[in-house]
């Protein structure tokens, strides 16, 4: 491997020892797995990121997803691999990742902040449904009574609904599902590993029938290709339809890395576009603030209209505990007289 030596270099999060696997399975087929024992799980967000959480968990790296839009990809590079195919088929996957975070949790410093996981890449791709690692971290966060909330495209959540739960009993917990639109032609060529529009919606749809408080964020919304008034609008309908307690729109951002994968595909798919987009985000990885702002004020007109509103953090909640065992009926006295 490029990186034999990887647990030398600063930004590495793990030691030398690298079991590197290729699985022949039709789910599996090109990916290749680098299994890792890593020095650290929970991870601080720089003070100049945009995001609205301070911690993270991330127990892989790289995502099959293959979303060509991705902001994460420029994060394989620092592992010297590329930003591109690298990027989609080469997972890197903390395979410690359930006993580090109990370790850390347990740590005296550790304070009990909020843990935001999917923030990165997706904790719920692929390579979850054959590592398993989900269900240790989920219990680890529930034993410590953590606060946290997950971020997916993945419908693997839904295996693992009985820890959200007993997690939500005794801590706020958050879940995001991420759909941008509903177009499945788009969805083919822009977000080719994960499962459709439709079916994730179903997740939402799930989670909301069983007690889990879901929302949406609406990203990336594509200039050009999802951001018409109509498209918009279907987006909004179906979510609110879903059962979703929240729809929050984002415009798509070209960090480097992500810019020169994503142009490309542009290029193929969409050539006409392409001048288009190089004059949107000439001001840098983000569109126009006037652009944003517009998606915005559409996406929140729309969701009013169907009792929504946008993602708070505040939302995040815990759930009451099941009664051990069910309430007797009231006697028939008792019922008349509460009539």
């Amino acid at each position: 491997m490029r990186w034999d030596n990887l647990g030398e270099s600063p930004s590495a999060l793990f030691g030398t020892d690298v079991v590197t696997r290729t699985v022949d399975t039709p789910e599996f087929r090109g990916i290749t797995f680098h299994e890792v024992r890593a020095r650290s799980l929970v991870n601080r967000v720089p003070g100049a990121s945009r995001m609205p959480f301070e911690w993270t968990v991330n127990p892989y790296r790289g995502c099959s997803h293959a979303c060509v839009y991705c902001f994460a990809r420029k994060t394989h590079g620092y592992l010297d691999l590329d930003t591109g195919l690298d990027f989609d088929s080469q997972i890197v996957v903390k395979v410690n990742a359930p006993e580090l975070l109990r370790r850390e949790l347990a740590a005296p410093r550790w304070r009990g902040e909020h843990v935001a996981m999917g923030t990165n890449v997706d904790c719920y791709q692929r390579a979850e449904g054959r590592y398993a690692l989900m269900p240790g971290i989920l219990a680890a966060l529930r034993d410590h009574a953590n606060p946290f909330s997950i971020l997916t495209k993945g419908t693997l959540v839904l295996r693992d609904l009985a820890l959200l739960r007993q997690a939500a009993e005794v801590t706020d917990v958050g879940v995001s599902v991420s759909v941008g639109f509903l177009d499945e032609a788009l969805w083919r060529t822009v977000e080719p590993g994960t499962p459709a529009p439709g079916r994730r919606l179903d997740v939402v749809r799930t989670l909301a029938a069983h007690g889990i408080p879901c929302g949406v964020l609406m990203a990336p919304v594509l200039p050009f290709l999802s951001d018409a008034p109509e498209q918009l609008r279907a987006t909004v309908r179906a979510v609110a339809e879903a059962g979703a307690d929240s729809v929050t729109p984002l415009a798509l951002h070209l960090r480097p890395g992500a810019r020169e994968w994503y142009l490309a595909w542009l290029g193929r798919h969409h050539p006409h576009l392409v001048r288009r987009y190089e004059e949107l985000y000439a001001g840098g990885s983000y569109a126009p603030t006037w652009y944003q702002r517009r998606i915005t004020r559409q996406v929140h007109e729309l969701a009013a209209e169907h009792g929504l509103g946008p993602f708070r953090r505040d939302r995040a909640r815990r759930l009451p505990p099941e009664p051990a065992t069910p309430p007797e009926p009231r006697s028939q006295a008792t019922q008349l007289t509460l009539l």
